[in-house]
């Protein structure tokens, strides 16, 4: 198996347009994020997690020939804001695009891209088909899921396992049997936002306090904003099988 981190960055923060800070200003590539996304194949599947804003330029800088699903965490728009972009694949692939999310995210997909739904459908639209993301484990292709329950403040998010990989984002409260499905991955990817506390993400002493409980073998951080600091100074303070992801990332 295989995961790219397409992108490792967050919409929280300073807006762009007002930010001077250093981070921002940054030359290192590490420190140039767009927003959060990951890119799983395993044999002859491809699977995105997350489509936001962004995915259209992930998708062409990862070289993507070919994609399978989309599976969403949650409906926040820096996570389903280029859903529209799958139409490039429907043209390529000649069927629609498989969708996985909670039913929330779907109906909020469906009145946000109420034109790829309607019965009547503009020319060249983005064809998608829906699934509601179930309680158990489920599989695309040969490809076995794992969903992975969580809370992004009030708001349910999905994580997923993938055989020896898990994967969280936009989380800040995960119950222990939850905690229990990650364990005994050799990757562990999940959100850190910053140092300080945040109301809806984990922060990084949050997120280190849970990796020491799933203990896996290599943890990557994601969903970074420019306030948790330089990628060169953030590495050195992390256990020594912890790291920040940064965009374009591969882990095998």
């Amino acid at each position: 198996m295989e995961i790219t981190l397409l992108g490792t960055g967050t919409s929280q923060g300073v807006p762009v347009v007002a930010c001077d800070c250093a981070v921002c200003l940054s030359s290192d590539p590490h420190d140039k994020r767009l927003r959060t996304s990951a890119l799983i194949k395993s044999g002859d599947t491809v699977i995105c997690i997350d489509a936001g804003p962004d995915f259209r330029q992930q998708m062409l800088r990862a070289n993507v020939k070919k994609l399978d699903a989309v599976l969403f965490t949650h409906n926040h728009k820096d996570h389903t804001a280029g859903l529209d972009d799958v139409r490039a694949f429907n043209y390529v692939q000649k069927k629609p695009m498989d969708v996985y999310g909670r039913i929330e995210v779907l109906k909020s997909l469906k009145i946000e891209y109420s034109y790829a739904f309607d019965d009547f459908k503009y020319p060249g639209v983005p064809e998608i088909d829906l699934h509601v993301l179930p309680f158990e484990d489920f599989s695309i292709n040969s490809v076995k899921i794992t969903p992975i329950e969580a809370m992004h403040l009030q708001m349910p998010v999905v994580g997923f396992r993938i055989g020896n990989f898990s994967y969280l984002t936009d989380a800040n409260y995960i119950e222990p049997k939850e905690i229990e499905k990650m364990k005994g991955s050799k990757v562990v990817i999940i959100n850190a936002l910053r140092k300080r506390k945040h109301i809806s993400h984990f922060n990084l002493e949050e997120t280190l306090k849970l990796i020491s409980i799933i203990k896996p073998e290599k943890a990557y951080l994601t969903h970074i904003s420019h306030q948790m600091g330089f990628y060169n100074e953030v590495e050195k303070e992390l256990p020594e099988n912890v790291f920040l992801g940064y965009d374009g990332l591969v882990i095998k």
